[in-house]
């Protein structure tokens, strides 16, 4: 399924910068990078509850927010993008 993952990270202290190095990483091992806090990730089951579940730990939920849009296995009719393509297509070959 293609799940799209944002966020938004309070970095007005060191802490902050770290959260947000650190999503970044773990959004970054499940999918793209689509725009600076925005994600596309096609993942399993399984592996969008990892995915949910390393973030939830990272970010303060006081200071912080993330997002999980659950577009399903269908997702190609679902999104429109116009403009110049950041990146290989999210479900594309990733080595050459």
């Amino acid at each position: 399924m293609l799940v799209i993952v944002t966020y938004d990270i309070a970095v007005s202290t060191a802490r902050g910068q770290r959260r947000l190095s650190k999503a970044a990483r773990i959004c970054t091992n499940y999918g793209r990078r689509v725009q600076n806090s925005v994600y596309e990730c096609l993942v399993d089951a399984t592996e969008f509850q990892l995915l949910k579940r390393d973030l939830l730990e990272v970010i303060n939920t006081d200071e912080d927010t993330v997002r999980f849009y659950k577009l399903g296995n269908n997702y190609k009719s679902r999104v429109e993008y116009y403009g110049l393509e950041n990146g290989t297509a999210v479900d594309g070959d990733l080595i050459f």
